[in-house]
């Protein structure tokens, strides 16, 4: 007498019947889909033992409910995304989710290179100096105008030259006696320091820094020696060719100021009238 093989829950005969072992336990198949198989997303009816059970993050759908969303094509053995858990093919998600290139208005497809500046985004290829037509990729550009350049194209269009070295000036530019120099280029004729951002003068159309021109060319108070600018609206004292700073301009005696008041002189010394009485 043969053994019996029965179902391990309905405990009915699996002789001659198409069975399912689960954990070393046979079940007939009606058994085995009431208990164990998964609910298929899309239908809501459960996926048979007779059907392919295709999963993805813990949910369950029969192979002819695998599709996208939108367009309803099978994505079977295909690449796909998800978007609020809905399912969609690669061509549906781009068309609804991806960035579209500036220039050629065409979908950027999601995995493929795309260059981005200022919230505008471009397939690579279609990120070309506007000038040369050549791609810019990881190069540095300039935009002007709505359109992007290449460096060496915008500074043959566009770039000021420098007045000093002849090269273009693309960025930080100094204006004076209406011609363009470098920033780097700007400097005292005397000192070579950098003028730009600082106060300066000229003389004979060459630029100076103050503390040069000063030394240079300023004349020198008679009581300090040191130099007298003018510059920036100070005032000084002028008298019999000599000169002195405002502060400088006291009675040699008693130190009173003498700016605005009558005044005496003695050899080089000045003198107010109350000192000088005695001479």
């Amino acid at each position: 007498m043969t053994e019996r093989y029965d179902c391990h829950y309905c405990k009915e005969s699996l002789f001659g019947k198409k069975y399912v072992l689960r954990e070393e336990n046979p079940y007939c198949v009606k058994c085995y889909e009431s208990l164990y198989s998964n609910t298929c997303e899309e239908c809501k009816k459960p996926i048979g033992c007779n059907t392919r059970d295709l999963s993805y993050k813990d949910r369950h759908w029969h192979e002819d409910c695998f599709q996208c969303f939108q367009c309803k094509r099978s994505l079977v053995d295909k690449p796909f995304s998800t978007k609020d858990e809905q399912l969609l093919c690669t061509e549906c998600y781009s068309n609804e989710y991806s960035s579209k290139c500036h220039e050629c208005k065409k979908t950027i497809m999601p995995g493929s290179r795309k260059m981005e500046h200022k919230g505008n985004s471009w397939h690579e290829t279609c990120f070309t100096c506007h000038r040369c037509q050549q791609p810019i990729g990881t190069k540095s550009f300039i935009p002007k105008d709505n359109h992007n350049f290449c460096v060496p194209c915008y500074e043959k269009q566009f770039a000021m030259q420098c007045v000093h070295c002849k090269k273009p000036i693309t960025t930080g530019g100094v204006t004076y006696r209406e011609q363009p120099w470098h920033k780097d280029c700007f400097l005292c004729t005397s000192c070579k320091q950098q003028l730009s951002g600082q106060r300066f003068t000229s003389r004979d159309d060459f630029a100076y820094c103050l503390n040069c021109f000063c030394n240079l060319y300023a004349k020198k108070c008679a009581s300090c020696t040191t130099p007298i600018s003018g510059l920036g609206g100070s005032k000084y004292i002028s008298f019999e060719e000599r000169q002195w700073h405002n502060d400088c301009f006291n009675c040699k005696k008693c130190s009173v100021s003498l700016v605005g008041r009558g005044f005496l002189t003695e050899r080089d010394d000045i003198l107010c009238p109350e000192c000088g009485k005695d001479i």
